[in-house]
């Protein structure tokens, strides 16, 4: 049994990705970052849509922004399931004050959320993590760490998701002896951005066109690029 913990996991891209993932032969611990009735509901629909693909699922809640609740995650997949094989780090909000209206506290929770949480769930699960060659490690980032316009900045989500990239990298450089892999997953960067000509609102809230396939890009299209870089290495 493989064992992988997604967080984000109560809607959007991390509840593609374990839907995505799920199968006999996966142990799933899903998090969701919000402990609200709705939010409560949404995670346990996508773990019992998960339950019937026939994976073995557990769930947990609470506020990645606080410091422990990333590697008490890791723990209580460990004591669930045991040794962690794979961390899909899905979990991040979009932040749409621009500079001048950004307080610190909200900058600081983005990089909470997004940047700081992803080091303390890895460093937390990197004796599993780097055991053997099949420790898999991904991240979801967002186009807005690369792209600007005058109308469209989001610096909290932007500077969070670039110092996230930024971990990820170096972790992956760390991981290299061991054969285990960190990768970043980047749903494409819209052809256009509000304010540039042709562009609208509602590309932008549903993530943008690719600017290769000319399409919106759907959370399951993101979720099989995550499968892919959870692979196992073929014939182990």
């Amino acid at each position: 049994m493989r064992v992988s913990i997604i967080t984000g996991g109560g809607s959007g891209i991390g509840a593609a990705v374990a839907r995505r993932l799920a199968s006999p032969d996966q142990c799933l611990m899903l998090h969701g970052q919000g402990n609200d009735e709705a939010g409560l509901t949404r995670l346990k629909a996508v773990a019992e849509d998960c339950q019937r693909a026939g994976a073995t699922v557990a769930w947990r809640s609470g506020d990645l922004a606080e410091e422990g609740t990333a590697s008490a995650l890791v723990g209580a997949a460990r004591e669930v399931f045991g040794s962690v094989d794979a961390i899909v780090h899905a979990a991040g909000f979009a932040d749409r004050r621009d500079f001048r209206q950004l307080p610190r506290a909200a900058l600081e929770r983005s990089f909470a959320v997004m940047a700081t949480a992803f080091h303390e769930l890895a460093t937390a699960a990197l004796p599993d993590l780097t055991r053997g060659s099949q420790g898999r490690v991904v991240a979801i980032s967002s186009f807005a760490a690369h792209r600007f316009t005058p109308e469209a900045t989001f610096p909290a989500s932007a500077a969070a998701k670039a110092a996230l990239e930024a971990l990820v990298r170096c972790l992956a450089i760390e991981l290299a002896s061991s054969g285990a892999t960190a990768n970043v997953v980047m749903p494409a960067i819209p052809a256009r951005m509000p304010g540039e000509r042709g562009a609208g609102l509602a590309e932008l809230a549903i993530g943008g066109k690719s600017q290769s396939a000319g399409t919106m890009a759907e959370p399951d299209q993101v979720a099989a690029a995550v499968a892919f870089c959870c692979r196992r290495k073929p014939g182990t």
